[in-house]
């Protein structure tokens, strides 16, 4: 069976329930006697064969309460039989058939209890079940035990056995009722087994019916509800869906809902309506009524009790929620600010200490170790905070690697804790990689410091704390800084320039201005090779705003894509201008610094390459300017965006060399085609040894890499004397000019005979 083709598998459950129902319908019409009386013997036979095979066709695990219905199946049949063939035997011979039916009423009982232990036992269930078990013992008890037990002329045997069916099923209501109102999935191998499970309730119902008058046998018909149960039954095991059986899904609440209740109703009103409609005033009914109808009452007392509780304990775990990180169990921003309004609004010695840190280095860990070490980082962190700080503070985590502490406390004890929170973080963490892999990782944090007013929000307070943050983020990392009003002020007036800029951007407010790139092996300078755009803006209120500061603003505030986009486009056009009007050669090329979040952008070699061909400037004449910080921290997009920028034939320099992460596998491993020297080892030139020394290993390695080297910032015919020594044949700076208008730019260019056009002076 296990070779069969999934969908062959799947399909084999319709075998039981035609061959059962045909079989049924034979037995019914009593045509063939000869297959009337193989007809219990082949469906049972059949259902018993499919419980024991059938979890492993499905590969259902696990295989227990199934093998328990296999026994149960097979001592149910092997009593129908007995129970056939002694039917006319004497008294006790022809009650051995029973004896196996009660091993079957075992084994089926075990069967569901283990299937309700491995779902889960609810609870609420339970007590919903143990009323509808309750009432339906009652009607049981009152209606069919007693009665029976009371025939005269009857053995014990006879009259114990009478009484005990009911019973069985009582308890087999019970385990039905909890597996219906545990499981929230009805698939159809649940259904089928509810199914046969009611239709053997049926049928033992109607052998109770007919045992009040003494009767153990009945009509024949009354054996229907067994056949059909059996022929159920045994379409459960092979349905692809009796792996469902093994791992039901809990029902999240369990509420007294309408389908409930109308299984509930009718057993609270057992004991009600059995007082009324019985005209029976033995004491064994009346301990029965009185035994079971509080035995309702206390479970539904019971009951109600457990929903409030539920209900209070849910109602504690959502606010817990939604108080609480569910990471590290500290609580979050929301919780936060009302604990410190809490504490503001308190009176006591010293002040409230904010203390706001960002983790440093937990974005490498996370990406280069996957998120279950950065959770596991998170939560170390958060517990050494804990551990670290007296029990009076607070720590709480607001952000995805951001954390705030809060104590009140002097300021000298503010400092110490400000030393202790930096050492905890710092500790090294072991943490756990792919495949088995360990490493020892180091962070540090950022920290900004706020002390309280008495008069101050919790909001204020912690915009303050992530405001020196930032400034100590500003100053190199892996420190903090304490809060004064003039960041305050630098906030504000950042945040003035963000929205004047997106003005700016939007309304193209902006200006370019070029920079000569010169020739130092042809006069020394007297031609131009080549011109650096860079970005302008003028204020109308505030005048020139310099690109240090409106970059840094744009890079913040998501505009650095738009704002780079439109100064390619501007200074591709300007160079195809001068080359049609003949201000500039064939061999001109234009510079154009790109930041890292354009080099994010897959499209952007696509958009740049449309660009250049609209303008007709071939992509050799244009230089993209680049950080050395994307050559280290680029992702495997920015790496393929830079080869295909080279395949375009544009060329790409690496801006400020020398100054972050300088490396020699770096440039090897990149596509560049030229370096720029930055302006702080060219100020020394012919004063200070070490920079002349970097600047000829620079021009060292680049000539064996075949890069082209400029370097910036050149003010005096010193520096540029010794960068023409040194070899370096390109140069820019305001020994040549500064950075000019477009028209400017050609007369200048024009007049330019190798001595300074503009002495810096500043």
């Amino acid at each position: 069976m296990a070779a069969l083709p999934r969908p062959a598998r799947d399909m084999l459950w319709i075998g039981p329930l035609a061959i059962g129902g045909a079989a049924t319908v034979l037995w019914a019409l009593d045509v063939v006697p000869v297959l009337t009386a193989l007809t219990f013997p082949l469906i049972g036979g059949i259902a018993v064969a499919a419980w024991g095979l059938g979890p492993r066709l499905h590969r259902v695990s696990p295989r227990r309460p199934f093998r328990l219905l296999c026994a149960a199946g097979g001592f149910f049949l092997t009593g129908v039989i007995v129970r056939a063939l002694l039917e006319r035997e004497p008294y006790p011979l022809a009650q051995l058939g029973d004896a196996f039916s009660i091993c079957g009423f075992g084994f089926f009982i075990a069967a569901m209890a283990t299937f309700l232990n491995r779902w889960g036992i609810n609870r609420q269930a339970l007590l919903d079940g143990l009323i509808v078990c309750i009432g339906a013992g009652i009607a049981s008890a009152l209606l069919f035990v007693l009665p029976a037990t009371a025939i005269p002329g009857r053995s014990l045997l006879v009259s114990v056995l009478a009484g005990l069916y009911p019973l069985l099923d009582v308890v087999i209501v019970l385990l039905g009722v909890n597996l219906a109102f545990t499981t929230a999935v009805r698939e159809p191998a649940f259904a089928m087994l509810g199914a046969m499970t009611l239709l053997v309730f049926a049928g033992d119902l109607g052998y109770a019916i007919i045992g009040r008058t003494g009767d153990v046998n009945g009509p024949r018909l009354m054996t229907l509800p067994f056949l059909l149960g059996f022929t159920i039954g045994g379409a459960v095991p092979l349905h692809p869906t009796a792996r469902a059986l093994a791992r039901a899904t809990p029902l999240p609440i369990q509420a007294w809902s309408p389908a409930r209740m109308a299984v509930i109703g009718p057993a609270v009103a057992v004991p009600f309506l059995l007082t009324v409609l019985l005209d029976n005033d033995s004491a064994p009914a009346r301990w029965i009524l009185g035994i079971g109808g509080a035995a309702i009452v206390a479970l539904l007392l019971a009951r109600a009790s457990n929903a409030v509780q539920s209900h209070v304990a849910a109602q504690r775990r959502f606010e817990h929620q939604a108080t609480h990180d569910p990471l590290t169990g500290l609580p979050n921003r929301r919780m936060l600010g009302l604990m410190v309004e809490r504490r503001l609004a308190e009176t006591g010695p010293g002040d409230v200490w904010m203390f706001y840190l960002d983790l440093d280095g937990f974005k490498l860990v996370n990406d280069s170790w996957g998120h279950a070490a950065g959770d596991r980082l998170i939560t170390e962190v958060g517990a050494r905070l804990r551990h670290a700080l007296p029990g009076a503070a607070t720590v709480a985590r607001v952000g995805g690697d951001e954390f705030v502490v809060v104590q009140r406390c002097g300021e000298p004890e503010a400092m110490a804790a400000a030393r202790r929170i930096m050492e905890c973080v710092e500790r090294p963490l072991l943490l756990a990689g792919p495949e088995g892999t360990s490493a020892e990782v180091v962070v540090a944090a950022s920290m900004g410091i706020v002390r309280a007013d008495r008069h101050e929000t919790a909001d204020a307070l912690m915009r303050d704390a992530d405001t020196a943050m930032y400034r100590a983020k500003e100053q190199g990392r892996n420190r903090w800084t304490v809060f004064d009003a003039s960041m305050r002020d630098a906030v504000r007036e950042r945040v003035e320039i963000e929205v004047a800029l997106r003005a700016a951007v939007a309304q193209e407010q902006l200006k370019l201005a070029y920079q000569p790139i010169v020739d130092l092996t042809d006069g020394l300078g007297a031609r131009t090779a080549g011109a650096e755009a860079l970005v302008r803006w003028e204020h109308p209120v505030r005048g020139w705003i310099g690109p240090n500061m409106f970059i840094a603003v744009a890079e913040d505030a998501n505009l650095i894509s738009a704002l780079g986009a439109w100064v390619l486009r501007e200074s591709v056009q300007q160079l195809a201008r001068w080359r049609a009007d003949g201000t500039v050669d064939e061999d001109f090329w234009m510079s154009v610094n790109v930041s890292p979040r354009q080099l994010g952008d897959a499209a952007f070699a696509d958009r740049l390459a449309a660009t250049l061909a609209q303008a007709g400037v071939p992509a050799a004449n244009l230089v993209l300017e680049i950080t050395e910080s994307v050559m280290v921290e680029g992702s495997e997009l920015t790496e393929r965006l830079l080869l295909r920028l080279r395949e375009l034939g544009v060329r790409i320099s690496v801006d400020d060399f020398g100054t972050g992460f300088s490396a020699l596998g770096y440039l090897r491993r990149h596509p560049v085609t030229g370096v720029k020297i930055d302006r702080s080892f060219v100020a020394g030139l012919g004063s200070s040894t070490e920079d002349e020394e970097i600047v000829r290993a620079v021009v060292a390695m680049s000539g064996a890499l075949a890069l082209a080297v400029v370097a910036e910032g050149v003010e005096t015919p010193a520096q540029r004397d010794v960068l023409a020594a040194l070899g370096v044949p390109l140069a820019q700076g305001w020994l040549w000019g500064k950075a000019v208008p477009p028209g400017d730019f050609v007369a200048t260019g024009r007049q330019r005979l190798g001595e300074p056009a503009a002495v810096r002076s500043d």
